[in-house]
């Protein structure tokens, strides 16, 4: 199932894409009668599996005009502002590190741990939304395709051969970094440089997993101007999504809605010779096999 947010007369609203229709779930469930369904993403998630099942039965009565065109509305990111901090892994695909350790002269290293970092919740966006690229604060925006995980239920200390029962679903995420503030600024930490406005853009659906049984086997791809830049496979991940979640919930809470971005493989614009970053005018588009398309705009940002 796909599970969308878009947005209505202003309104944001929780939908099911069905086709090429997506479907209003809060709507609809108060025109069938009986249970409710929530018009948001994380009110969804709060109780997934029975919400996931009501949906389910929804659909199976609905005819093929429910709900409206998918181009007749905005789709916005399917969680548009999460609870907390989204959860990122960092050096995940051997030929990043090997590219980002070219540039610097030095050895290639594979980690014998995750690298975990954050970035700002209010870095989200969706897709079609422009990336606001701010001239006095960065001239080194660049993309980073990444497969976004989303968390469906509560866990603390969760063992690896578990971790999927823990898993809503997936998306396309786009970690957009400012490079010369993450590398160069605040005693080399990555926070700052990771979470700049509009540096997250994620979407354009949730994929659950029952739709998508392996998750390592999936082409991912980044475009900027239609020009491909980034071609790998989540098969080429050095830690598997049940490694991370094992790792990252060991004396720490999963919450439903966290979302992890599971690290992004070779091909950014940093480790190009010469370097290649983003400015207005620009496209960039992330594609992951059976998830969809992300397609976003750079533009200037407006000083406030």
């Amino acid at each position: 199932m796909r599970l969308a947010t878009f947005e209505v007369q202003g309104l944001a609203r929780l939908g099911a894409v069905v086709g090429s229709r997506v479907v209003d779930l809060a709507a609809e469930a108060r025109h069938a009668g009986g249970d409710p369904l929530p018009s948001d993403m994380l009110a969804f998630l709060d109780n997934a599996v029975a919400n996931l099942e009501r949906t389910r039965r929804l659909l199976a009565c609905a005819g093929p005009s429910a709900g409206q065109p998918l181009d007749a509305v905005r789709l916005l990111a399917p969680i548009p502002r999460p609870r907390q901090n989204v959860l990122c892994v960092g050096r995940n695909y051997l030929e990043h590190i090997a590219e980002g350790a070219r540039t610097r002269g030095e050895a290639v290293q594979t980690p014998e741990h995750p690298a975990f970092f954050t970035k700002r919740a209010t870095a989200v966006i969706g897709p079609a939304a422009p990336i606001r690229w701010d001239a006095a604060v960065t001239a080194g925006l660049d993309w980073e395709a990444e497969l976004a995980v989303v968390i469906g239920r509560p866990g603390r200390d969760i063992p690896s051969e578990r971790a999927y029962e823990y898993v809503f679903g997936y998306a396309c995420a786009n970690d957009v970094s400012a490079r010369d503030v993450q590398h160069k600024r605040h005693g080399g930490q990555w926070f700052r440089g990771k979470s700049l406005d509009d540096s997250c853009p994620l979407g354009p659906w949730i994929v659950t997993s029952d739709e998508l049984p392996n998750p390592h086997g999936l082409r991912i791809a980044c475009c900027v101007n239609g020009a491909l830049k980034q071609d790998a496979n989540t098969a080429d991940m050095i830690f598997d999504i049940p490694t991370l979640i094992a790792e990252l919930s060991a004396g720490l809470t999963l919450e439903p809605g966290d979302i992890l971005l599971t690290g992004t493989p070779s091909g950014v614009g940093c480790a190009r010779a010469p370097q290649e970053f983003l400015r207005p005018g620009d496209v960039v588009e992330v594609e992951i096999e059976g998830l969809g398309v992300l397609r976003n705009p750079v533009v200037t940002a407006e000083r406030r």
